[in-house]
């Protein structure tokens, strides 16, 4: 190129080198510097560079040096290389992007020079034509050259790309890795910070109460000292002896009176009742405890039918000063329920305007046993009892099947399998108590409302799981601010 372009320059026109050089914008101010190879190929000269390493391989030995000290540098060290080394990348890419503007140049430039040598190849003849045609594969030539740099210059984009991207990652990374192990050792520090000061006021604290101790202990062993002396002086051993024995003494005798006193008052009930049963005409037979039945029954001669008589029971208060009337027990046998523990039952029989009334002697007193089951029953979410439907709203019920009466801690159930004949959560309209009619099963049978409108009367298995299911119930419905009672009652 160098060599023929003083040929060239001395036949063309002024005016069409203006024209290919007036709106191309070199980076340089001189062409590059090429020579004719075998067969016309244009080689690039070595250009002579005196300025060391290329930023590349500089980023690249960087990066491998940090890759084998990583382990040897601190966090911060780490993060700082990361970032020197983002910053070159940066560098690089802003070269890259002059270096890609530069060849789109070169490509324009190279398309006029051969706009403009084809324009002269049709002007010029003889050797001058082939000097031309010489010039055109030459441009040519140069244009092949030119775009296998763009690729080198592409394939050297997308790598620093890479690597700028790596290194950002990276120091990204170190970054929040640096305020992580801040934030640890702030945390440490004020953690031992508090330490320290709690184990200052910790040893303050024992130097106070060590002294505070030290005083209180000597003061205590001078009191100790002088009431053993004291007691030494006023009493000799013999004595205290014998002032145990006699408290000893009067102990033992004080446990013998109180059982005498009490087997007293028990012969003093005893004869009490009897000489009522002589002047009265009715009396109760059956245990006065939980779990039994009490029936009326006449004990004189002169005492009417009792089916000819009207009959009521009643709960009276242990001190007497509240008879309550007992609504629909009005049978000769009645089933103590768990309302009438402590209280004394009465019955009132009523014939001819006469009345005659009849009590237990005491309060009812609670089965053995049936505390601690209904405990282990509280234990559980649910208690479940095996029932039989008697009633239902008042009518015998026809079937005999089993069913489950379950109480819940919010709500009761009544159901066959997968049949739920009721399921009501407990409420002011809700009723249950024992069954206050009359027959044998009276004491295994509990009267219960779900709603109005629907009752049910059911036999359970034993008395005891018929009481427990009552007192179970009453305890859950308590707890919901619901007081379960029979009809009329009052607690």
């Amino acid at each position: 190129m160098t060599r023929i372009s003083p040929e060239i320059q001395e036949k063309m026109e002024i005016e069409s080198v203006l024209a290919v050089s007036s709106d191309v914008s070199f980076v340089s101010h001189c062409f590059p510097k090429y020579k004719i190879g075998p067969e016309n190929q244009i080689l690039e000269e070595p250009k002579e560079d005196n300025k060391g390493p290329s930023l590349k391989e500089v980023v690249e030995r960087e990066t491998v040096q940090l890759s084998e000290q990583h382990k040897r540098l601190s966090v911060r060290d780490l993060a700082s290389k990361f970032d020197k080394n983002l910053a070159a990348a940066a560098k690089l890419a802003d070269e890259a992007k002059l270096r890609e503007a530069a060849s789109l140049e070169g490509h324009v430039l190279l398309k006029k020079l051969r706009d403009a040598l084809e324009a002269l190849r049709g002007q010029m003849a003889g050797q001058n034509k082939d000097d031309v045609e010489k010039a055109i594969s030459m441009v040519e030539a140069l244009a092949v050259k030119l775009t296998q740099k763009e690729g080198e210059l592409i394939q050297e984009k997308f790598e620093v790309k890479k690597l700028a991207n790596f290194l950002k990652q990276a120091s990204e990374d170190a970054k929040k890795l640096v305020n992580q192990e801040r934030s640890f050792a702030c945390a440490e520090i004020e953690s031992a910070r508090a330490v320290v000061q709690r184990f200052g006021e910790a040893l303050d604290e024992q130097e106070r109460n060590t002294e505070n101790s030290k005083t209180q202990e000597v003061e205590g062993l001078i009191e100790e000292v002088q009431e053993a002396r004291r007691i030494k002086l006023l009493h000799q051993p013999s004595k205290v002896m014998d002032m145990e024995h006699e408290l000893r003494a009067l102990r033992t005798l004080i446990r013998e009176k109180s059982i005498f006193s009490v087997k007293l008052q028990k012969e003093l009930a005893m004869s009490k009742r009897a000489e009522e049963k002589k002047s009265c005409l009715y009396v109760l037979e059956g245990s006065e405890t939980l779990g039994s039945c009490l029936t009326l029954k006449p004990c004189s001669n002169n005492a009417l039918q009792l089916s000819k008589c009207s009959i009521q029971w009643y709960r009276v208060s242990s001190d007497g000063d509240r008879r309550d009337k007992i609504l629909g027990a009005n049978k000769l046998t009645y089933a103590p329920e768990p309302l009438d523990v402590g209280q004394v039952l009465e019955a009132d029989v009523i014939s001819n305007g006469q009345k005659a009334t009849v009590s237990t002697a005491g309060p009812i007193e609670s089965a053995a046993g049936l505390g601690s089951y209904v405990e282990t029953l509280l234990r559980k979410s649910s208690s479940e009892f095996n029932v039989v439907i008697s009633q239902m709203n008042g009518q015998d019920h026809s079937s005999h099947s089993t069913h489950v009466f379950n109480v819940g801690k919010m709500r009761i159930k009544l159901c066959r399998g997968w049949i739920t004949k009721s399921r009501e959560i407990y409420s002011t309209s809700m009723q249950l108590c024992g069954v206050r009619g009359d027959g044998n099963a009276a004491a295994k049978s509990l009267f219960w409302q779900p709603r109005k409108g629907l009752s049910y009367v059911l036999t359970f298995e034993s008395e005891r799981e018929r009481n427990a299911a009552i007192m179970i119930a009453r305890k859950y419905a308590l707890d919901c601010n619901v007081t379960l009672v029979g009809p009329d009652d009052r607690t």
